[in-house]
């Protein structure tokens, strides 16, 4: 059946409960790579490296808006009246979030979760999923995944709005480089992303990869890490929003190349698989920040 994209956008939200605490924090930073040795260091005691993973000094870095409570239960919402789509024809085209407040270690919280958008690029649809996070002091964060239907498109729909970030054409401020342990996937899926893309060898020959890839949220969440650890002073309340492109895959034991640009208020970034002759991984990517 073809996208009805009104009865979608007029769906009742839902609405749920969520909550978290210090491990699941830190089992979310540890899936990031957090404390994982680099250059031939140790980082594990590293103090800028406990703020990710001691519960006594820890605080929250904002991509985990995109694992907390129910993770990826926001694809739930393909389940919205006016959309019957293939979900084997579905990939995660770009995120972005919006940070009302820093995130507490601890926390309890509602999620109000619609169609925010529809769009009608020809031979595709991408469905814009926004979830709204807030706890009894107020909004805590705004969530938009951007997923890319293959086939669902042509339904008379707007082509919606083009977001480009391009990186300037001058050498980056800070160049980063972050190693992906062979493990790292197996320990990110417990985050809650169970996709078997992403551990079951069979399951990604079928899916056309040589082996399990790195979830395209796991790069960005490394990618926000490296950003306000150099360039951010490792204050992670200063990101006001961040938002990204999946462009490409990296697979575990490969290398993220991170080149970021430093603007007025915003850092600009792109992330690269070294071993591939810099294969991109995030295009279109912007940290706001005040």
């Amino acid at each position: 059946m073809p996208i009805d994209a009104a009865k979608a956008l007029a769906a009742e939200p839902r609405r749920g409960d969520i909550g978290w605490d210090h491990k699941d924090i830190q089992l979310y930073h540890l899936g990031l790579g957090a404390g994982a040795p680099r250059h031939g260091q140790s980082l594990a005691t590293d103090p800028d490296e406990l703020r990710y993973t001691l519960e006594s000094r820890l605080h929250v870095l904002p991509s985990f808006a995109t694992v907390a409570g129910a993770g990826m239960a926001m694809l739930g919402g393909l389940a919205a009246p006016g959309l019957d789509v293939d979900l084997a024809a579905v990939l995660h085209g770009g995120h972005s979030i919006e940070l009302h407040r820093p995130i507490p270690v601890k926390g309890r919280a509602t999620s109000t979760s619609k169609v925010a958008a529809v769009y009608d690029k020809g031979k595709a649809a991408v469905i814009v999923l926004r979830s709204e996070v807030a706890d009894a002091d107020g909004p805590l964060w705004t969530s938009d995944a951007q997923l890319f239907v293959r086939g669902e498109g042509g339904f008379g729909g707007e082509r919606g709005p083009s977001v480009s970030a391009e990186a300037p054409s001058r050498d980056p401020d800070r160049t980063e480089e972050r190693g992906i342990r062979e493990e790292q996937a197996l320990l990110y899926r417990l985050s809650g992303d169970w996709n078997p893309l992403h551990a079951d060898p069979e399951f990604a020959k079928l899916a056309g990869f040589d082996k399990p890839i790195l979830h395209g949220l796991c790069s960005y969440g490394m990618t926000l890490k490296a950003v306000v650890d150099t360039l951010l002073g490792g204050d992670v309340s200063r990101v006001r929003a961040y938002r990204t492109r999946f462009a490409g895959i990296v697979f575990p034991g490969e290398t993220l190349r991170i080149r970021m640009w430093q603007e007025a208020g915003r850092v600009l970034v792109s992330a690269t698989a070294v071993e591939r002759d810099d294969a991109p991984v995030l295009a279109d990517t912007v940290v706001e920040h005040s």
